[in-house]
């Protein structure tokens, strides 16, 4: 029986290597022509370009009407010479070396070239640099156009590089997966998009029957680090929010803190992730244990020769360093201007949108996305067997737009426009690949409690306790993105990678300063009734809507009855305040407790006394709330903004109008978007644990795992004892 099983998958791999290398054959059969035009019409861009260069660039001319030409030739032929030699030398001198080789290769090609050539001549370096950055930026704006906006040019040349140099794989039977996350976006706004045709890849997979779109439910708090955490590893407990007080070592945890994204890794595993079996992390906060893994703050600077090898290729393109250039500022100019469109048409609701997040736009959906796709796109070509790879483009943007405003939209139809460069990729690649499309949670919209109310949280928190408050209730996410990709260019040998590793020790160091708060996004508030600063002092942490609250000082969480004898007022306070919907407490007689304007509710067996304050949230919230309750890292005070019954929409204890984190609005409502021939659950995703267990499923499926956990993993950490 054993003998058969075996002859029978055997013949089944058999006959789909047979049936892959046929559809490869055709693709390459089928596109012979395009690649023929591409090339031409390529020429003839760089044609054009040196044609402006003789009028533009001193010390360089091209007699006509041969010389355009030919040195349109001879620079495509050497530049193809070239660019291996490149690239290996770029990897060995570090990143660094890829920035210079991407500007003075490209000067050098331009100089062997007019060497070669009578009818062009160029006087010197300068002009031949000249020269490369003009041909540059005109291959990227004609690209540009002739792909209408996309990534297509940039991801050209690894297709044609796949298609030359197929790689080889053990198992070219087994599918492969690509798990692409578009961070943070709701349910409501994918399926209006789709509807509306605004993103055509989706559109076209899931109107055609290929790609199945669900919502699915993150649980309590609703956010990266611990939908991140319960997606890739089978574990949600240990992180309350994006930010919280580590009572046990009295200092603060940052998730996208590169340091304590690898201690929380590390303390939380099961070591049987996502992507144990031969996987790639790409742009992650944590690795899902895949054996390499690039940009994941949990594994700084860790991402390998291939991710070396990625960059350089994509650096050194003809269009590379110009379009991420290019892009970036593009991103910058945008970002200032819709923000000045916003004040003048008073868009409401809105935030402040400094010069700040639009750099960090210009990382985020500039040079990054980019970054991204070259690196899933060189392990598709590679045939690694799962990818999962996190584009935060939407959510960057809808943090300080809106969830619905055009620009967060717009950022969203570029990551669609992303994936249909990878199924491009996919056409070549040594196995077929599934795409599967989700994200981490949702997001809802609102003015800003500081806006609504006057005061911000921590300022709410001093004047009722009549006591000093270490506030921390900035937005930082984009920073950690910013952070590991400098640890990335950091890794290596050389002088670029030594510079570029003491950026980095600065910004840790910045970071670092004291480790008692969050040193990116922290103010002391209030002054202390008494002389007794241990009593007298709070951490406030506020991520999206959900707030928490801690004594400082403790290593216990304090009951309710513990913090109204010390700070009298302060519970009833916050629980009767209007923008607070709900305040969770532990009770010494009642256990985990409710508390609302109008009435409480009981957690341990649901009785409720006066009006539900959880009502509004919908028919999980209690469950959601008892759960984090009772976690040892739970705050001492757990407070979640009002959500409006009509619009939705919640208050921000950060400074954003598009937030998620706590209760309320679309922030619990995420989308999947999964192949119909792949086996997952037919009724709705309730949590990030219960999508790893379907994730795994569809590998299971498709013969990844062949290691599997003695037991599921064990729900309930405790982190701070781990660490």
């Amino acid at each position: 029986m054993e003998t058969e099983v075996a002859s029978s998958t055997s013949d089944r791999r058999r006959h789909r290597t047979e049936v892959s290398a046929r559809l490869g054959r055709e693709a390459l059969g089928g596109s012979w022509r395009v690649q023929v035009v591409s090339v031409l019409a390529r020429l003839a861009v760089i044609a054009v370009a040196v044609l402006i260069c003789d009028a533009v660039v001193p010390g360089f001319h091209a007699d006509l009407p041969l010389g355009p030409i030919t040195f349109a030739l001879v620079l495509g032929a050497v530049a193809l010479v070239m660019q291996p030699v490149m690239v290996a030398g770029a990897v060995l001198m570090g990143w660094l070396g890829v920035l210079v080789l991407a500007f003075v290769g490209q000067a050098l090609v331009v100089m062997v070239g007019a060497a070669l050539l009578p009818h062009v001549s160029v006087d010197g370096f300068g002009s031949a640099l000249l020269v490369a950055i003009v041909v540059g930026l005109v291959s990227t704006i004609a690209s540009w156009f002739s792909t209408a906006g996309t990534s297509g040019a940039m991801v050209g040349g690894l297709v044609a590089q796949g298609r030359r140099h197929p790689a080889d794989v053990p198992d070219p039977g087994v599918d492969g997966v690509v798990f692409v996350q578009l961070d943070g976006v709701p349910f409501p706004v994918l399926q209006m998009a789709v509807n509306a045709g605004t993103v055509p890849t989706l559109t076209r997979w899931v109107r055609g029957g290929t790609h199945l779109m669900c919502e699915w439910t993150p649980k309590l708090p609703a956010t990266t680090p611990a939908s991140q955490m319960g997606i890739l590893h089978g574990v949600i407990d240990g992180i309350p929010a994006f930010r919280w007080y580590d009572r046990a070592h009295d200092r603060v945890m940052v998730a996208n803190r590169p340091k304590d994204a690898a201690l929380i890794e590390a303390a939380l595993t099961t070591g049987q992730g996502l992507l144990v079996d031969r996987g790639a992390s790409i742009s992650n906060l944590f690795t899902g244990d895949a054996p390499e893994a690039a940009l994941t703050m949990s594994r700084r600077a860790r991402g390998g020769s291939t991710s070396h090898r990625a960059i350089a290729h994509f650096v050194l393109s003809p269009n590379g360093i110009t379009r991420a250039i290019s892009r970036s500022v593009s991103e910058l100019a945008r970002d200032r201007f819709q923000a000045r469109r916003a004040v003048h048409r008073d868009v409401q609701p809105r935030c402040e949108r400094t010069w700040t997040t639009a750099l960090l736009r210009c990382v985020t959906n500039g040079a990054l996305r980019d970054i991204n796709t070259v690196l899933v796109a060189q392990h598709m070509l590679r045939g690694t067997p799962s990818i999962y790879v996190d584009y935060v483009d939407y959510d960057e943007v809808a943090h300080h737009a809106g969830v619905l405003r055009p620009e967060s939209l717009e950022a969203l139809e570029a990551v669609d426009g992303v994936l249909h460069q990878l199924e491009m990729v996919a056409k070549v690649a040594p196995r077929k690949y599934h795409f599967v499309v989700l994200s981490d949670h949702g997001q809802a919209q609102g003015s800003t409690f500081r806006d609504r109310y006057g005061e911000d949280l921590s300022g709410l928190v001093s004047r009722l306790a009549q006591a000093r408050v270490k506030s921390s209730e900035d937005d930082i996410e984009g920073w950690g993105r910013t952070q590991v990709l400098v640890d990335e260019l950091a890794s290596g040998k050389g002088a670029g990678p030594h510079m570029m590793r003491n950026v980095s020790g600065a910004m840790r160091r910045d970071d670092e300063s004291d480790d008692e708060q969050d040193a990116s996004a922290s103010q002391t508030i209030g002054s202390p009734a008494s002389d007794d600063a241990h009593d007298q002092t709070f951490h406030v942490f506020g991520s999206g809507n959900l707030g928490l609250i801690y004594v400082k000082g403790e290593k216990v969480r304090l009951t309710r009855q513990r913090i109204d004898r010390r700070f009298p007022g302060l519970v009833d306070g916050l629980a009767r305040h209007p923008g607070i919907g709900f305040v969770v407490v532990t009770d010494e007689v009642e256990g985990p407790l409710v508390l609302g304007r109008e009435g409480s509710h009981r957690l341990a067996d649901g009785y409720v006394d006066g009006t539900d304050p959880l009502v509004p949230f919908g028919p999980l919230a209690a469950e959601f709330v008892l759960r984090v309750a009772g976690r040892p890292e739970t705050p001492d005070i757990y407070v979640n903004s009002v959500v409006d019954p009509g619009t939705e929409e919640i208050a921000a204890f950060e400074g954003l109008v598009g937030c998620h984190g706590g209760l309320g609005g679309w922030q619990d409502r995420a989308v999947v978007v999964v192949p119909t021939d792949l086996p997952f659950p037919r009724t709705r995703v309730i949590g990030a644990d219960a999508m790893h267990v379907a994730l795994r499923g569809i590998l299971l499926h498709l013969g990844h795992r062949r290691r599997l956990p003695a037991s599921e993993p064990a729900a309930g950490a405790d982190l701070s004892q781990a660490l």
